[in-house]
């Protein structure tokens, strides 16, 4: 029974707990006790995948000790296992960090991590590049893993002819970025997941998205495997042709990801124009903007309500809310669980794209809260509450902050741990709350999504009572027990993947809604989670003042990038003023130091992706598209204006003048594709308010003017609140605007300046309210008109 028992005490080291239990049965059927002194140990075999030569000795060793370091509950991501589950192949993937790049590290493909090892063995063996990027939550990127990188066939052709590699978008976005734009240069598209053809010097000679595995898979012509051997071969026979197309297609990448700057400064005419072009894409019977699919970009919507704000044009205001509430509505909202998915597939907002990210989620935060300042609909509210929550519960790491992603799939199916039939919603639900549900859920027997049903609310609660009949408040209270049940029902079904990496950049932007939240809400516990957040970023992921870009498993890894800084930044600015805590103000300027002198572009203006120390790639990326995300440069902007009127240091709105000269070509030409950028044109053209309220001992004491405060959208402002006493003059050391600000009668006293003038000093919180919402035209603004 030698190779019997060989196997089976591979598979107790390493099989998890239950074939570690059939594991000792069947070792005490062939009569060997486990309690008998024969080791368990054993050597676990690391054979090359299909068609690669053989690993190094030390290489074996430490993909040897990476496997057995994950412990007995450890289920390898693959098809391809011997029966006691250990995985037939793996590769050098098994060392990495990046949770995407673990999911790859059984297949059948020889992969590389990204780094000079790979393209040096390519340059050795005059081999091309095979570049495979992605991310762990992305559906589509599985789709190809379980077609072609699984597929031992496709694989070993792969290994026999290319140097594989593979990269995880979210912990090396400039990589991402640059062969991003060689994509789409040249098949005017892009996603994930990326799949580019390279020399061994990095170049790109052919790329595109999603491949179906073979010739005819979904209708395609040529299929991946196809394509591997064409190109295979044109590199072979024609390599002239590969060395000019690939030398062409980096002068266009570094081209076109150069930013030649320009002069001006904006004015409002940039607002106008936006806004005229953001209502010819709006859809006004489906709320977004363009067809199908439709994304939650947050930024278009913040830069409607500031520009409502600014010019009083309703349509501004309208285009938000119809937005707003067609996605709340819709099934790319978590009706059960709460939080946003992706994106929706169909312009209806119904049938989403189900992974659930993090900075979408606390990018609506903000949206929601923002339209509840301006409106004061509490159904605003309510939403950025609900996504709070689902944070809290699914996305919050035991240190306190925040997961970045959550998977689309779960057993094998997009979208299967979401969706309902009528019967499982009767079996768990009174007959009340069953018949509310039903009705106010639109579920039906046919269903919405594959014979089932994607919860969304076509109509409101207030609606779907009365149809039903019965009273309102009744209602509300079997809709509250009918989706805690159905939560608690969902909870036991196999969850997505949850990506548990830690990013500074998405925690910023989570940190940012939380603090909102606190401040816009009253509530204290936002708060706290905020600083939970912000003192483990500071802890674990900054080292020598340089943020790390990623934290998992007690270890911080790889250079932070300008959004890492930015979102973080921004983050803390809001925590200092819902805290009023200048230890957070002083962290973000100690940030803000190590962004400008290692992002900073001293000739044109503007902030890289990637420190003056980063890695040389084929161009160096300045973003400033707000897409998904804002880009690193539009909250720069914002950081920078708000840092200086808090901190009265005019270099900083000098280096914010000349970061939008340096974007000039973007924002003049298409202003729309800066939406977040434009926040900050609207704050520099507005000058900020700065808003100080000195208090006699306790913060609590500037209550009535922080109510106003709340209650009002102004987003062009600072606030401080200071103590009177020690309290006061060590702020002033950083705010110096505090500096010499008293109380009046002894009584919580508000001082209101904007533009170096300001209002008397008051006590009178609804004198106050009067000072925050009145607006001094700029002098940009009354050039412009």
């Amino acid at each position: 029974m030698g190779w019997w028992f060989d196997r089976l005490t591979i598979a107790a080291q390493v099989g998890g707990m239950f074939r570690k239990r059939v594991v000792r049965s069947v070792l005490l059927f062939f009569g060997v006790g486990c309690a008998s002194g024969i080791s368990l140990a054993g050597e676990q075999p690391i054979g090359p995948p299909p068609g690669a030569s053989a690993y190094p000795a030390q290489v074996v060793e430490r993909l040897r000790a990476a496997v057995a370091a994950k412990g007995e509950e450890y289920e390898p991501r693959t098809r391809h296992r011997y029966p006691d589950g250990w995985p037939s192949y793996t590769n050098r993937l098994i060392l990495e960090s990046s949770p995407y790049l673990q999911q790859h590290a059984h297949n059948p493909v020889n992969w590389y991590p990204w780094g000079d090892e790979a393209f040096e063995r390519a340059r050795r063996e005059k081999k091309p590049v095979l570049l495979s990027v992605g991310y762990s939550t992305c559906h589509w990127c599985h789709v190809m893993e379980e077609e072609s990188f699984e597929d031992v066939e496709i694989a070993t052709y792969l290994n026999e002819n290319y140097i594989a590699v593979k990269v995880d978008r979210e912990r090396r976005p400039d990589v991402d970025g640059v062969y991003m734009m060689a994509v789409r240069l040249m098949t005017r598209r892009g996603g994930w997941p990326m799949t580019v053809w390279l020399t061994p010097d990095r170049e790109p000679f052919f790329g595109g998205t999603y491949f179906p595995a073979r010739d005819g898979d979904r209708g395609t012509r040529s299929g991946f495997l196809t394509l591997l051997g064409t190109l295979k071969k044109k590199y072979d026979e024609d390599p002239a042709s590969i060395v000019a197309a690939a030398a062409d297609m980096r002068q266009r990448v570094a081209s076109s990801m150069e930013t030649r700057g320009g002069k001006g400064l904006p004015t409002v005419s940039i607002l106008e124009t936006a806004l005229t072009r953001e209502k010819a894409a709006f859809d006004e019977k489906l709320g977004g903007f363009g067809r199908a699919p439709k994304f939650p970009r947050s930024s278009r919507l913040e830069f409607l309500l500031r520009e409502h704000r600014r010019s009083g044009n309703p349509d501004a205001l309208r285009m938000v809310r119809k937005t707003l509430e067609a996605m709340a509505a819709g099934g790319m909202y978590d009706q059960i669980g709460g939080g946003f998915h992706r994106y929706s597939t169909d312009a209806r907002w119904l049938v989403p794209h189900f992974e659930k990210m993090l900075y979408d989620n606390g990018q609506l935060v903000v949206a929601y809260l923002e339209a509840y300042q301006a409106t004061a609909d509490p159904s605003y509210a309510a939403v950025a509450r609900d996504i709070l929550r689902y944070v809290g519960r699914e996305m919050t790491a035991p240190g306190g902050a925040f997961y970045s992603a959550a998977d689309a799939d779960s057993e094998g199916e997009e979208g299967t741990f979401f969706v309902w039939t009528p019967s499982e919603i009767r079996s768990l639900l009174s007959p009340e709350e069953a018949r509310l549900a039903l009705a106010h859920f639109g579920v039906s027997d046919r269903g919405n999504f594959e014979g089932k049903n994607i919860l969304h609310t076509p109509r409101g609660l207030a609606d779907t009572a009365s149809t039903i009949g019965i009273d309102l408040e009744v209602a509300k209270k079997h809709l509250g027990s009918a989706r805690d049940k159905l939560y608690e029902a969902r909870a036991k079904r196999i969850p997505p993947l949850t990506d548990r990496k830690i990013l500074p950049s998405w925690n910023g932007l989570m940190i940012s809604a939380l603090a909102r939240a606190g401040f816009v809400l009253g509530d204290a516990d936002y708060v706290s989670r905020a600083e939970r957040a912000a003192r483990f970023v500071l802890s674990e992921m900054k080292q020598s003042k340089r943020l790390k870009r990623s934290w998992l498993e007690g270890s911080a890894g790889g250079d932070g990038f300008l959004d890492d800084y930015t979102f973080m930044i921004a983050a803390l600015v809001d925590l200092y003023e819902v805290t009023f805590d200048v230890e957070w103000l002083k962290e973000a300027i100690a940030l803000q130091s190590v962004l400008d002198e290692g992002f900073w572009d001293s000739a044109v203006g503007g902030y890289y992706l990637t420190p003056s120390s980063g890695e040389k790639l084929l161009a160096r990326e300045k973003p400033s598209y707000d897409g998904a995300e804002p880009s690193g440069n539009s909250v720069a902007l914002l950081n920078l204006l708000r840092l200086a009127e808090l901190t009265t240091d005019d270099s900083f709105r000098e280096r914010a003048e000349n970061l939008l000269k340096a974007f000039e070509p973007v924002w003049s030409r298409n202003p729309t594709s800066v939406p977040k950028m434009l926040c900050g044109v609207d704050y520099w053209l507005d000058g900020g308010k700065e808003i100080v309220v000195v208090v006699p001992d306790k913060t609590a004491q500037a209550e009535p003017f922080l109510t106003q405060l709340r209650a009002a959208f102004v987003p062009s402002r600072v606030v401080s609140v200071v103590r009177v006493g020690a309290h006061l003059n060590a702020t002033a050391e950083v705010i110096p605007l505090v500096r010499g600000k008293k109380l009046r009668g002894e009584k919580a006293t508000a001082y209101v300046c904007e533009r170096q003038v300001c209002d008397l000093p008051t006590t009178d919180a609804q004198v106050f309210a009067q000072q925050i919402s009145r607006r001094r035209e700029s002098p940009a603004t009354a050039v412009a008109r």
